[in-house]
Parts: structure tokens; C-alpha cells; sequence
């Protein structure tokens, strides 16, 4: 079969396309023949060994995919050869085919092509989990959403929209914000490019304030960090919960005091701990997020489409922050 590499820590040009054996379903293991493999930030991370699992190498990036079930290893059942499935699997979904635990699948729902199969469970899953666990998110709250055009993004505001919430959506550019509020934003903003210096931050924040509106946003959902944590955590409202999803634009170092001054909370989401810890209530997410897929009220964004070999272009078109909604690498 033939595999996208990392053979040593390096960027999306270290990767390179090579064949290997076929993997082997072991005991627990679904062998699955990969169509599509969605990019998303990780990728960009554990090439350069800079994410919290570091696989050995060679191993191939791409840790979100679909593609057909060719055989089961000892003792799963559930799913036979054939079957049309989707995972979140870590890393491995770059090569032709994976050997995967058996726990880790969801059938693909009829209907749904094999792109909108692997873009859609990482960020809706953590998104929801993010939401409705971490955030408390109820109908009639205002949300606001940072790099609200991406992948994860875009579900918030999705989710926001049909969970009931107001959602105020800030992205990058005009491009991004009119993504936005396609998918259903009530209100966008656009920020400028950090880093920012001290007027800079309190103009970002007056900027957010003005957007929430005077009680300040309930929820916040920030996958982008940053020089944009403060001013954003400035915007909240008196015991609201703010939303550490990830870090694109480096970590912050938040004032503890504005916690004390709103009486809110910083809340971290980690959905793959989540999802392994209590599995049981993430399936419970899983089968309310078909739901909402199959009555149109979400609906993975794949702006992007790479063949196998140039799925190093992919990677880097996520370390650039130019993705809107998902990329995807069609593999088989």
C-alpha cells in the first residue's frame, strides 16, 4: 500500500509518499481500506513532534478518516467487510489502509460521501462536547466563537445555532467572517493579525465587548489562543465559562484577576480524554450529531480537496491559517 511518511520531525515537506506492506486487523481490529482523511491542526503538530502523543517513526499523519471495512481481526463484531465507516483514529490516516480499533468507528451514514464522513466527527465531536459538558451552553445565551471559519469553528457556530444561542462569530478576514455567517452566525467581527501590543489588545477587546453587548458573552469557544485570549476573556459575562479548544497562535498567558473580577471560569477541552473516559456519553453526542446532520442543522464544510502525494500541501495550508471549514485528502 502506499503511505505519506514522517521519517523525522520536520514540516509538511518532510513527508514522503512510500510504499509499505498492508497492515494486519490484530485481536479488537477493523482493517479498513481509507478513501478520505480529513486534516486538521494536530497534523500540523505531530510531524514536528510537538504534539502530546508522539507516535514512533515512520508513521503516517492524518488521524480523522472514512473508508470500507476489508476484514476484522479476532473477537469484533458489529461490523462486517463492506461496511462504510468513519474514525477518529490519531495518526495513520495518510496510507492506503489502517488497522484500527474496533472502538474507535461509527458507520458512515447512508447518504454521506467518504469527505463528509472524515470531516465531520473530530470537530463536531469536540465541539459538542465543548459546548453542552464544559460550556453549559443553553437556549438564549450569547457565544462568542473565535476562528469562527475554521474547521472546529464553524461547528461552534453551527452547534450555537441549534442549541439556541446568540453567536457572534470573529474571524480573520471578510472571507472568513462571510463563512461565518453562512453557516448561521447572528453577528460577525473581523480582527486584525497579532501579535498585539498594549492598545492593540484593549482595541481587540472593546471590539468584542461591543459585539457581545453589554452583559458580555455566556460562553466563549476559543480553538485560536494567542494574543487573542485576553481581549476575548475581557468580553465575557459575570460567570461565564471561557473555552480553551487550541493554540494555532500560540498560549497564552491569561490575568487571573479578570476571573475573580466576572466570577467565570476557564475551562479546558481535551475531547479525546473525554471520549475515552466516558465513552458511553460521548457515543450519547455522537448519535445526537447524526441527528442533526440528517435534519441539515450541521453540515461539515469541505473547501478543500488533495490527492495522497500532495497531502504535505494540505498539512501546510493548516500551519498557514488559511483553511476555511475542512480539508480533506482522498486517499483510496
Amino acid at each position: 500500500m502506499k503511505a505519506l511518511l514522517s521519517k523525522a520531525p520536520g514540516g509538511p515537506e518532510t513527508l514522503s509518499l512510500e510504499e509499505l506492506p498492508d497492515p494486519v486487523a490484530g485481536p479488537g481490529q477493523v482493517l479498513v481500506a481509507v478513501k478520505a482523511c480529513a486534516i486538521n491542526y494536530p497534523d500540523v503538530l505531530i510531524i514536528e513532534d510537538k504534539y502530546q502523543f508522539k507516535p514512533q517513526r515512520p508513521f503516517a499523519p492524518g488521524g480523522e478518516i472514512a473508508g470500507v471495512v476489508e476484514a476484522l481481526g479476532e473477537g469484533v463484531t458489529g461490523f462486517a467487510p463492506g461496511d462504510r465507516v468513519l474514525g477518529v483514529i490519531g495518526h495513520g490516516g495518510l496510507a492506503e489502509k489502517v488497522a484500527v480499533d474496533a472502538a474507535r468507528l461509527q458507520r458512515l451514514p447512508e447518504g454521506r460521501s467518504f469527505e463528509e464522513g472524515a470531516a465531520l466527527l473530530l470537530t463536531y465531536a469536540t465541539t459538542i462536547h465543548a459546548l453542552l459538558d464544559r460550556g453549559k451552553l443553553r437556549e438564549g445565551h450569547t457565544l462568542l466563537v473565535l476562528g469562527a471559519a475554521g474547521g472546529v469553528g464553524l461547528a461552534a457556530v453551527e452547534l450555537g445555532k441549534a442549541f439556541g444561542a446568540t453567536v457572534v462569530a470573529a474571524a480573520s478576514s471578510e472571507e472568513k467572517a462571510a463563512a461565518a455567517a453562512a453557516a448561521g452566525a447572528d453577528r460577525t467581527i473581523v480582527y486584525p493579525r497579532g501579535p498585539f501590543d498594549k492598545e492593540g489588545s484593549k482595541a481587540l477587546a472593546d471590539a468584542f465587548k461591543a459585539a457581545v453587548g453589554p452583559q458580555g458573552a455566556d460562553v466563549i469557544y476559543d480553538p485560536v489562543g494567542g494574543d487573542y485570549a485576553e481581549p476575548a476573556l475581557r468580553a465575557i459575562g459575570w460567570e461565564g465559562r471561557y473555552l480553551v479548544v487550541g493554540f494555532p497562535a500560540g498560549i497564552p498567558r491569561l490575568p487571573l484577576n479578570l476571573t475573580l473580577l466576572k466570577s467565570c471560569d476557564v475551562c479546558g477541552v481535551f475531547w479525546g480524554a473525554f471520549a475515552a473516559r466516558e465513552p458511553k456519553a460521548n457515543q450519547a453526542h455522537v448519535e445526537r450529531l447524526f441527528r442533526l446532520l440528517g435534519e441539515g442543522r450541521i453540515a461539515p464544510r469541505v473547501t478543500g480537496s488533495f490527492a495522497l502525494e500532495d497531502g504535505g500541501k494540505a498539512i501546510a495550508k493548516m500551519a498557514a491559517r488559511e483553511a476555511i471549514g475542512k480539508l480533506v485528502v482522498r486517499v483510496g
